[in-house]
């Protein structure tokens, strides 16, 4: 169960309802999380997994068969429920029409591996014995274009909330609530650090739609005039987050900026080129300046004030295995 030592959120686990608490949340250990998987079988090979998993992410088919077979379960029993109300509501309405697709959101900070659980999902959800259709949008592709976000003056606000065309996000989130054929999603490059103008995810009636970034749980500020305000969490039918401690998001966060700039930032065509040039204490100092000023701002004032919104919690430890399980209580 939740340790004593850590942050409120966790802390809750460890609180008697006659001390006055009642948490939201039932918490599980990894061990005890384990056994919920029951039945559900392992489609995944090892192979499959490493392809899957993002840079020095060590995630294995051990894990998956640990945690996310379980995670799989769940889902699955909230889609057929959802789909039963959906036919129990047709009843109702005497209305007939096609069923909307059941949108799973993954948020979480960066580095903290939302990249991979995302990808592990969609394939565990497609190979159900019914083969769902299952679909997966991050958000990367609705930031504003560079230049956009420069001639606003954000630049150094890439990844916060402000930095995102939310309209763009909610009208690509409804299209596909209304079970609108080939909605399509802006297209995003890590390489050049920017949205691609030229091209486009495009996405048709899926079942399950998995929608992944660091603030899909975001709420906005109350409109002073009355207006009506969609979130963007307003469209899910459920929602997962990636926890971690933030030390440990730190030391992933850098190893990774690091890693990648003994590859990826090598190219010549890299955004990130520069930081390839210096001398490894530069890129260290860079990357320190990257978290402290950006990442870690965004991750204390926009993203983990989110993390109560989710209905499942996966708190990841120093080894950036899942070791706690929080689920939200019906």
């Amino acid at each position: 169960m939740a340790e004593k030592n850590t942050n409120g959120f966790w802390r809750t686990a460890n609180l008697s309802e006659d001390e006055g608490f009642v948490s939201p949340y039932r918490f599980f250990s990894a061990s005890d999380w384990e056994q919920f998987r029951a039945d559900t079988p392992l489609t995944l090979t090892e192979s499959e997994v490493k392809r899957l998993r993002s840079m020095n992410d060590p995630i294995s088919l051990d894990e998956v068969q640990r945690i996310y077979l379980s995670v799989s379960r769940l889902l699955y029993s909230h889609v057929e429920a959802a789909q039963r109300l959906y036919e129990q509501r047709q009843n109702f309405l005497q209305f007939e029409g096609n069923k909307t697709p059941f949108i799973i959101g993954v948020a979480g900070p960066v580095a903290v591996g939302k990249s991979t659980t995302a990808r592990i999902l969609k394939e565990l959800l497609a190979r159900w014995p019914n083969s769902p259709k299952v679909d997966l949008i991050t958000t990367d592709g609705f930031l504003k274009p560079n230049a956009q976000l420069m001639e606003e003056g954000i630049m150094d606000k890439k990844g916060f909330p402000e930095s995102y065309d939310v309209a763009e996000v909610l009208r690509f989130l409804s299209s596909i609530k209304a079970g609108e054929p080939r909605v399509t999603a802006p297209s995003y490059s890590h390489f050049i650090y920017d949205v691609l103008p030229d091209q486009e995810i495009a996405v048709d009636r899926p079942d399950i739609l998995i929608f992944e970034g660091i603030n899909v749980l975001q709420s906005r500020d109350m409109p002073r005039e009355g207006d009506s305000i969609p979130l963007v969490s307003d469209y899910f039918d459920f929602a997962i987050y990636i926890d971690a401690d933030e030390k440990d998001i730190e030391r992933w966060y850098i190893n990774r900026f690091m890693e990648l700039r003994d590859t990826a930032f090598r190219d010549a065509g890299s955004y990130f080129h520069r930081y390839s040039q210096g001398t490894k204490e530069e890129a260290l100092e860079v990357a320190n300046g990257l978290w402290t000023n950006i990442n870690l701002v965004n991750l204390k004032e926009n993203i983990q004030p989110t993390r109560p919104r989710a209905d499942l919690v996966l708190r990841k430890g120093k080894d950036h295995l899942v070791e706690r399980v929080a689920l939200r209580k019906l």
